[in-house]
């Protein structure tokens, strides 16, 4: 006997999607991962006393950048929902490229205190160096912004063990900026992963 049942990584050909439990811890994950960027980022942005020196701006930009508008570019085509009340999906492409624009933006001018603070106290900084079908585009893209998005991850998680920081953070609250970061992370790597790998047949 031989039947051909289509599933998706997320096991909706396998009914999950019918458990009620199921259905809500992936909803809880993504408000959670909300939280969690836009927490890590208003803590930061606090911590960092912007203004108070060039280099204050720094990590405040940087974590405008990559807690709170590449995660919300990202969860924006969340299945589990989003805070922005988008239901087109044209409407979520035109707010992820502008989201995605802004992360350039904030990024661009984090890097650009950084340079200035270091140039202003003559302190070394590293140079700056230069280096098919839709579906398979659209594959890429998602790919790559992961990525991408990872990349920031790690970078947010370096940016702690700076002399900064572990001046400014110390003891249990240390360990647990540690840890945040990795949160939304996992939401967004399940999320495009589950959206993007090919779906396959289960044959018996």
């Amino acid at each position: 006997m031989r039947s051909d049942v289509e599933y998706s990584p997320v096991g909706e050909g396998l009914g999950m999607r019918d458990f009620w439990l199921y259905v809500w811890l992936r909803r809880a994950a993504v408000i959670v991962a909300h939280v969690t960027g836009m927490g890590l980022t208003l803590i930061i942005s606090l911590l960092s006393r912007p203004g108070t020196s060039l280099f204050s701006w720094h990590p405040v930009c940087m974590s405008v950048a990559y807690c709170l508008c590449m995660t919300e570019g990202i969860l924006l085509f969340s299945a589990e929902g989003s805070p922005f009340c988008f239901k087109s999906r044209k409407g979520k492409v035109r707010l992820h490229w502008f989201c995605q624009a802004l992360v350039l933006i904030a990024s661009a001018t984090g890097l650009g205190f950084m340079v200035a603070s270091k140039n202003v106290s003559e302190r070394p900084h590293l140079p700056l160096r230069l280096s098919s079908s839709l579906p398979k585009l659209k594959l890429y893209h998602a790919t790559c912004g992961l990525v991408v998005y990872l990349l920031a991850t790690v970078t947010m998680v370096l940016a702690m063990f700076s002399d900064w920081f572990q001046a400014t953070v110390k003891g249990v609250a240390w360990w647990a900026f540690l840890v945040l970061p990795f949160f939304p992370a996992l939401v967004v790597m399940n999320q495009i992963t589950n959206a993007y790998l090919p779906r396959k047949k289960l044959t018996s």
